[in-house]
Protein backbone atom coordinates (compact mmCIF):
# COMPACT_ATOMS: atom_id res chain seq x y z
CA UNK A 1 0.00 0.00 0.00
CA UNK A 2 2.56 2.36 0.93
CA UNK A 3 4.53 1.48 -2.23
CA UNK A 4 1.44 2.27 -4.16
CA UNK A 5 0.73 5.83 -2.87
CA UNK A 6 4.48 6.56 -3.27
CA UNK A 7 4.46 5.23 -7.03
CA UNK A 8 1.05 7.72 -7.83
CA UNK A 9 3.18 10.73 -5.73
CA UNK A 10 6.01 10.11 -7.76
CA UNK A 11 3.21 10.03 -11.25
CA UNK A 12 2.23 13.58 -9.84
CA UNK A 13 5.32 14.85 -9.37
CA UNK A 14 6.44 13.86 -12.83
CA UNK A 15 3.77 15.14 -14.29
CA UNK A 16 3.84 18.75 -12.52
CA UNK A 17 7.45 18.63 -13.69
CA UNK A 18 6.71 18.09 -17.10
CA UNK A 19 4.27 20.80 -17.11
CA UNK A 20 6.03 23.26 -15.42
CA UNK A 21 8.88 22.24 -18.30
CA UNK A 22 6.30 22.97 -20.83
CA UNK A 23 4.83 26.48 -19.56
CA UNK A 24 8.47 27.59 -18.74
CA UNK A 25 9.14 26.21 -22.49
CA UNK A 26 6.30 28.55 -24.07
CA UNK A 27 7.40 31.44 -21.93
CA UNK A 28 10.62 31.75 -23.70
CA UNK A 29 9.31 31.08 -27.31
CA UNK A 30 6.82 33.59 -26.79
CA UNK A 31 9.33 36.30 -25.20
CA UNK A 32 11.90 35.02 -28.05
CA UNK A 33 9.78 34.92 -30.66
CA UNK A 34 9.07 37.68 -33.94
CA UNK A 35 5.73 38.38 -34.10
CA UNK A 36 3.46 39.13 -37.45
CA UNK A 37 1.50 42.04 -36.18
CA UNK A 38 2.67 45.01 -34.31
CA UNK A 39 -0.12 46.26 -31.48
CA UNK A 40 -0.10 50.01 -32.53
CA UNK A 41 -0.20 48.62 -36.35
CA UNK A 42 -3.42 47.11 -35.43
CA UNK A 43 -4.72 50.11 -33.31
CA UNK A 44 -3.70 52.68 -35.90
CA UNK A 45 -5.82 50.65 -39.00
CA UNK A 46 -8.69 50.67 -36.54
CA UNK A 47 -8.77 54.45 -35.85
CA UNK A 48 -8.02 54.82 -39.40
CA UNK A 49 -11.56 53.20 -40.32
CA UNK A 50 -13.35 53.87 -37.17
CA UNK A 51 -16.20 55.83 -38.02
CA UNK A 52 -17.21 54.52 -41.46
CA UNK A 53 -20.02 51.96 -41.84
CA UNK A 54 -18.72 49.08 -40.50
CA UNK A 55 -18.80 46.88 -43.37
CA UNK A 56 -17.22 49.16 -45.57
CA UNK A 57 -14.52 49.51 -42.73
CA UNK A 58 -13.64 45.83 -42.29
CA UNK A 59 -13.34 45.78 -46.00
CA UNK A 60 -10.77 48.79 -46.49
CA UNK A 61 -8.80 46.58 -43.63
CA UNK A 62 -8.77 43.13 -44.54
CA UNK A 63 -7.08 44.70 -47.95
CA UNK A 64 -5.00 46.73 -46.15
CA UNK A 65 -4.16 43.64 -43.64
CA UNK A 66 -3.27 41.59 -46.88
CA UNK A 67 -1.45 44.17 -48.66
CA UNK A 68 0.82 44.70 -45.07
CA UNK A 69 0.92 40.83 -44.81
CA UNK A 70 0.59 38.87 -47.74
CA UNK A 71 -0.08 35.48 -46.88
CA UNK A 72 -1.20 35.98 -43.13
CA UNK A 73 -4.92 36.67 -43.32
CA UNK A 74 -7.68 34.38 -44.45
CA UNK A 75 -8.66 34.58 -48.47
CA UNK A 76 -12.05 35.43 -48.83
CA UNK A 77 -13.57 32.37 -49.30
CA UNK A 78 -12.58 31.02 -45.53
CA UNK A 79 -13.70 34.39 -44.20
CA UNK A 80 -16.71 33.41 -42.28
CA UNK A 81 -19.02 34.88 -39.67
CA UNK A 82 -19.16 32.66 -36.79
CA UNK A 83 -21.33 33.34 -33.13
CA UNK A 84 -19.40 33.50 -30.39
CA UNK A 85 -20.67 33.27 -26.82
CA UNK A 86 -17.89 33.30 -24.03
CA UNK A 87 -18.17 34.70 -20.69
CA UNK A 88 -21.88 35.65 -20.66
CA UNK A 89 -21.68 37.79 -23.22
CA UNK A 90 -22.67 37.20 -26.87
CA UNK A 91 -21.43 38.62 -30.70
CA UNK A 92 -20.06 37.15 -33.41
CA UNK A 93 -16.53 37.51 -34.81
CA UNK A 94 -14.66 36.50 -38.12
CA UNK A 95 -11.40 35.35 -37.90
CA UNK A 96 -8.72 37.23 -40.17
CA UNK A 97 -5.53 35.75 -38.78
CA UNK A 98 -4.65 33.21 -36.48
CA UNK A 99 -1.50 31.42 -35.45
CA UNK A 100 -0.02 29.24 -32.00
CA UNK A 101 0.77 33.05 -30.61
CA UNK A 102 -1.17 35.66 -32.30
CA UNK A 103 -4.60 36.55 -33.92
CA UNK A 104 -6.83 39.10 -35.32
CA UNK A 105 -10.01 39.06 -36.18
CA UNK A 106 -13.13 41.41 -36.11
CA UNK A 107 -16.24 41.65 -33.60
CA UNK A 108 -19.14 42.64 -33.34
CA UNK A 109 -22.83 42.41 -31.79
CA UNK A 110 -26.26 43.48 -32.83
CA UNK A 111 -27.36 43.18 -29.57
CA UNK A 112 -26.37 44.88 -25.89
CA UNK A 113 -24.20 42.16 -24.26
CA UNK A 114 -21.84 42.05 -21.71
CA UNK A 115 -19.97 39.55 -19.08
CA UNK A 116 -16.56 38.85 -17.69
CA UNK A 117 -13.50 39.37 -19.77
CA UNK A 118 -11.84 36.47 -19.48
CA UNK A 119 -7.92 37.29 -18.93
CA UNK A 120 -6.71 38.87 -22.27
CA UNK A 121 -7.72 42.65 -21.89
CA UNK A 122 -3.96 44.00 -20.83
CA UNK A 123 -4.00 43.88 -17.34
CA UNK A 124 -1.49 42.80 -14.44
CA UNK A 125 -1.05 38.37 -14.16
CA UNK A 126 -4.49 37.51 -12.81
CA UNK A 127 -6.37 40.77 -13.12
CA UNK A 128 -9.89 40.66 -15.04
CA UNK A 129 -12.96 42.52 -15.70
CA UNK A 130 -16.62 42.58 -16.98
CA UNK A 131 -17.33 44.14 -19.86
CA UNK A 132 -20.76 45.53 -21.94
CA UNK A 133 -20.99 46.40 -25.49
CA UNK A 134 -24.04 48.44 -26.78
CA UNK A 135 -25.96 46.69 -30.11
CA UNK A 136 -24.19 47.39 -33.10
CA UNK A 137 -20.67 48.40 -31.35
CA UNK A 138 -18.02 46.67 -34.09
CA UNK A 139 -14.35 46.37 -33.67
CA UNK A 140 -10.79 45.13 -34.71
CA UNK A 141 -9.27 42.58 -32.31
CA UNK A 142 -5.75 41.43 -31.87
CA UNK A 143 -4.33 38.82 -29.38
CA UNK A 144 -1.08 37.60 -28.55
CA UNK A 145 0.16 34.87 -26.32
CA UNK A 146 -0.39 31.03 -26.68
CA UNK A 147 -3.76 31.12 -28.24
CA UNK A 148 -4.62 27.40 -27.72
CA UNK A 149 -4.88 28.33 -24.04
CA UNK A 150 -7.80 30.61 -24.77
CA UNK A 151 -9.63 28.41 -26.20
CA UNK A 152 -11.11 27.00 -22.64
CA UNK A 153 -12.76 30.18 -22.27
CA UNK A 154 -13.58 30.75 -25.77
CA UNK A 155 -15.73 27.39 -25.67
CA UNK A 156 -16.48 26.90 -22.63
CA UNK A 157 -20.34 28.60 -23.05
CA UNK A 158 -20.51 26.31 -26.13
CA UNK A 159 -20.23 23.49 -24.02
CA UNK A 160 -21.89 24.71 -20.71
CA UNK A 161 -24.52 26.52 -22.00
CA UNK A 162 -25.64 26.94 -25.75
CA UNK A 163 -24.55 23.61 -26.58
CA UNK A 164 -24.19 24.61 -30.20
CA UNK A 165 -22.01 22.17 -31.67
CA UNK A 166 -22.59 23.47 -35.37
CA UNK A 167 -21.02 26.82 -34.44
CA UNK A 168 -18.29 24.74 -32.58
CA UNK A 169 -17.07 23.08 -35.56
CA UNK A 170 -17.55 26.33 -37.36
CA UNK A 171 -15.11 27.70 -35.01
CA UNK A 172 -12.49 24.72 -34.71
CA UNK A 173 -12.61 24.57 -38.97
CA UNK A 174 -11.69 28.72 -39.26
CA UNK A 175 -8.84 28.42 -36.80
CA UNK A 176 -7.38 25.38 -38.55
CA UNK A 177 -7.45 26.81 -41.77
CA UNK A 178 -6.01 29.99 -40.73
CA UNK A 179 -3.17 27.45 -39.02
CA UNK A 180 -2.88 25.72 -42.22
CA UNK A 181 -2.44 28.98 -44.18
CA UNK A 182 0.45 30.22 -41.53
CA UNK A 183 2.14 26.66 -42.28
CA UNK A 184 2.00 27.31 -45.41
CA UNK A 185 3.45 31.02 -45.37
CA UNK A 186 6.09 29.79 -43.47
CA UNK A 187 6.58 26.74 -45.38
CA UNK A 188 7.06 28.96 -48.49
CA UNK A 189 9.58 31.47 -46.81
CA UNK A 190 11.86 28.36 -45.49
CA UNK A 191 12.19 27.57 -49.49
CA UNK A 192 10.03 24.45 -49.52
Amino acid sequence: MQWARSSRALRVAVVLAVAAVLVQGIRVWLDSKRFVFQREEIAQLARQYAGLDHELAFSRLIVELRRLHPGHILADEDLQWVFVNAGGWMGSMCLLHASLSEYVLLFGTAIDTGGHSGDTIVHGPGEATAVQWGAGTWMVEYGRGFIPSTLGFALADTFFSTQDFLTLFYTLRVYARALCLELTTYLSSQGH
